[in-house]
């Protein structure tokens, strides 16, 4: 089925509006790979309808549809999705997800959370990910997330066009209303899904949708518009901080961690937009007010050898702990991972090495020993059986040849190696004796010569990999 435009009203959705749209979007526009998220709904219908009209400006145009399995109905929308596309001409993948399902998380939080990964995922090199997200679904985002306290990241809201994945995710409807794509697919007779759960009014959205707006647009016609103005004049004033955090980031930076005084010497309100930036770039969730004003404040100014923490998760309770921790002049972003419990640190984890390359460990990590012809370990040095066990206190490496031995406790306040990251630091022993601390540090009495024909290097894994 190819759309028709015979006798198709006129309106300010169509191919030459959204070849315009585009083309102000994206610089390159046509010559650029495009990925659509389509979901079988209006919105999504319309906009893969029209871009397959604008297959002569030579576009490369394919679809994904997330299929999230909570419905009753997903296997079916998966089908009409699938022959849609076919009768469009549009190669479609179906990628199946599995949404948590956590005490205390928002459903539709989670929903979007995984489809945005899958989505992620699944983006090549240079791709760009269309979604058909309108004005509607901007005033909606604007409202849900004033009630909720935000700040300007908030109500900048769903950008145009933004980093996602390995390539970029646009909007291009954001200036058009949802009627005016019903009514361009209805006068097409294009097929599309009505989901039932969009009635369902226990969701935020759904019951601002339902109940809420109908008035407000009674009262403020242009409020779709009006509010999607005020999206933008914050985005832009959230560019203006972005660029004043990385500036301050860039003074601030030791490592991968921040540098107190460069922080201390920050009024307050740069200290938490600096944060703010630093936290996200570490992507972990940034925390709410309180939390981030604990750390800009009492966290900055406690005593050197205090070592405080703050703590928090993911929104609804969703995710892993993160944690903000105070060592000396030097603040560090971890992610909470489980703690070894005192018995299963006492213990020690046979290892023939020789067997299996790979020493999985309690907390869910792996230590690997990867042969490499350029490697600092000599094989032929290490006995078949190693134990792994991890730090009781008092250990110490030769770390430089001919050198003294050292603290491993002072090699890792040197190093500035967080907190938290110490207590799950695996150590290697052979007949005994500390041969190396993960993957940070070895004793000389196995490091490889020039010439040592068998090499290889340990490769601490802090999260065991998954198989494909």
């Amino acid at each position: 089925m190819r759309p028709s435009s015979r006798g198709a009203p006129a309106g300010p959705f169509g191919p030459d509006w959204l070849r315009e749209r585009l083309a102000r979007l994206l610089p390159e526009f046509p010559d650029v790979p495009l990925c659509i998220a389509f979901s079988g709904g209006v919105d999504s219908t319309a906009l893969l309808a029209a871009l397959v009209q604008l297959r002569c400006d030579g576009l490369r145009l394919r679809a994904v549809h997330v299929d999230h399995g909570l419905h009753p109905n997903a296997k079916r929308w998966s089908a009409h999705c699938r022959k849609l596309a076919r009768q469009l001409g549009v190669a479609l993948k179906v990628s199946s997800v599995s949404v948590p399902q956590e005490r205390g998380a928002s459903p539709e939080e989670a929903a979007r959370t995984a489809r945005y990964r899958c989505l992620a995922g699944q983006l090549r090199a240079g791709e760009v990910l269309l979604t058909a997200h309108t004005q509607d679904d901007q005033l909606e985002t604007v409202l849900l997330q004033l009630l909720r306290g935000c700040g300007l990241p908030g109500l900048a809201a769903m950008a145009a066009v933004a980093p996602l994945g390995s390539g970029r995710i646009a909007r291009p409807l954001l200036g058009c209303s949802r009627a005016h794509l019903e009514s361009w697919v209805r006068a097409r007779e294009i097929p599309w899904i009505e989901d039932d759960t969009n009635l369902d009014e226990r969701f935020d959205r759904n019951y601002l949708r339902r109940r809420v707006l109908p008035a407000v647009r009674e009262r403020w016609p242009a409020a779709g518009a009006a509010v999607a103005r005020t999206a933008r004049h914050a985005a832009q004033a959230q560019g203006l901080l972005t660029a004043l955090a990385q500036a301050d980031l860039e003074r601030a930076s030791d490592g991968a961690a921040l540098s107190v005084k460069a922080l201390r010497a920050l009024p307050p309100q740069r200290r938490c937009n600096l944060l703010r930036l630093w936290i996200a770039r570490g992507g972990r969730m940034v925390p709410d007010t309180r939390r981030l004003e604990e750390i800009a404040g009492p966290l900055i100014e406690a005593r050197a050898d205090a070592h405080p923490r703050v703590e928090w998760t993911g929104e609804g309770g969703m995710g892993r702990r993160c944690i903000v921790t105070r060592q000396a002049d030097l603040l560090s972003l971890a992610e909470d991972r489980p703690v070894l419990d005192p018995a299963a640190r006492a213990a020690q984890v046979a290892w023939d090495w020789r067997a299996s390359s790979c020493c999985r460990l309690p907390d869910g990590g792996a230590l690997e020993l990867a042969r490499d012809r350029h490697g600092p370990v000599d094989l032929d040095a290490l006995p078949p059986q190693l134990a792994v066990t991890w730090r009781r206190g008092g250990e110490r490496l030769r770390v430089r040849r001919g050198g003294p031995r050292r603290a491993l406790k002072s090699l890792l306040r040197e190093a500035h190696v967080p907190p938290t990251e110490r207590e799950r630091l695996p150590l290697v022993l052979a007949d005994g004796a500390l041969i190396a601390a993960a993957d940070l540090w070895m004793d000389d009495s196995v490091r490889a010569a020039p010439d040592a024909p068998h090499r290889g290097r340990f490769v601490w894994r802090k999260r065991a990999r998954t198989p494909a």
